[in-house]
């Protein structure tokens, strides 16, 4: 038989505890998600590469090193480890003498501007002005190559390419 319990009308001493429904408070989730989501966007967009654009040309196999036609509105610049040389035209037959010129000064610059200049009063077409071939060589350093190209940019100078030296181009260089 079951045994009944009888307290005779008296309260038990321990109360009945009641049943709380468990509740996830996410606020400090969000906030945190929230931070976590601004962070992430600010740091990519702070470190994005600031670089300066570079156009090369396409290595299709098409025609040999010296394929493209050279023109009075094209300049060479020779790169080496403490100076640069230029010349116009061909190697073999240039339209000006090889100059040097050294990494510390504007004299580059300033030389590209005067013949951007003088080709657009020739053409009379602002699109049409100086073309620069960079060629570094082994003993040149990424360094100056970036400097040159700074010189370019500063010289406003629209088509330019980095391109591999001869060499011919090799001689020029070890005889100046």
């Amino acid at each position: 038989m079951s045994e009944a319990r009888n307290d005779f009308g008296r309260k038990s001493i321990t109360p009945k505890t009641k049943k709380l429904h468990p509740r996830v408070d996410l606020t400090a989730m969000v906030s945190v998600s929230f931070l976590l989501i601004v962070f992430f966007m600010l740091t990519s967009f702070l470190s994005r590469n600031n670089a300066m654009e570079l156009g090369m040309p396409d290595n299709d196999g098409g025609c040999d090193y010296g394929c493209y036609e050279i023109s009075d509105r094209e300049i060479t610049i020779l790169l080496k480890e403490d100076k640069i040389v230029t010349y116009s035209g061909y190697l073999s037959a240039p339209l000006e003498d090889p100059k040097e010129y050294s990494y510390g000064n504007d004299d580059l610059t300033r030389e590209m501007i005067r013949k951007n200049q003088t080709i657009q009063d020739i053409y009379g077409d602002p699109k049409k002005g100086l073309i620069v071939l960079v060629k570094s060589s082994k003993q040149s350093t990424y360094g100056n190559l970036v400097n040159v190209l700074d010189k370019i940019a500063v010289a406003k100078t629209p088509v330019y390419a980095v391109v591999d030296i001869t060499p011919e181009e090799e001689a020029l260089l070890a005889s100046k």
